[in-house]
């Protein structure tokens, strides 16, 4: 099993989690993160660090969040998608979008 960015993530990009991440598995798009499941060690200790509660364990995703399993291993691969060790700081957006759901559409990939 591994981790998974779930759509709560979208047009935010809080970057908390990756100072934490031992073994660098997080990947960075233009407005959301995922997490390589080939990196992940499942060590869960970026969970508490996500602001938006947007990280789970691949057995814990909600239903409506299985398809983020698959977007994340793909955009993981991506181009463009490069790895990110250092926090940054959030979109510009992030606090009006941190609460809001359906955001899937939203995603630039």
């Amino acid at each position: 099993m591994t981790h998974v960015v779930s759509e709560a993530c979208i047009r935010c990009k809080y970057t908390d989690c990756v100072d934490v991440c031992p073994v660098d598995c997080f990947r960075e798009g233009p407005n959301m993160l995922v997490i390589d499941p080939d990196e992940c060690i499942d060590c869960a200790v970026c969970i508490p660090e996500c602001p938006v509660n947007a990280i789970y364990a691949e057995e814990d995703l909600p239903a409506d969040q299985i398809a983020f399993i698959k977007l994340n291993a793909e955009l993981a691969l991506a181009d463009g998608w490069k790895s990110i060790t250092k926090r940054k700081p959030a979109l510009p957006e992030a606090e009006e979008w941190k609460d809001k759901t359906g955001k899937i559409s939203e995603l630039v990939r």
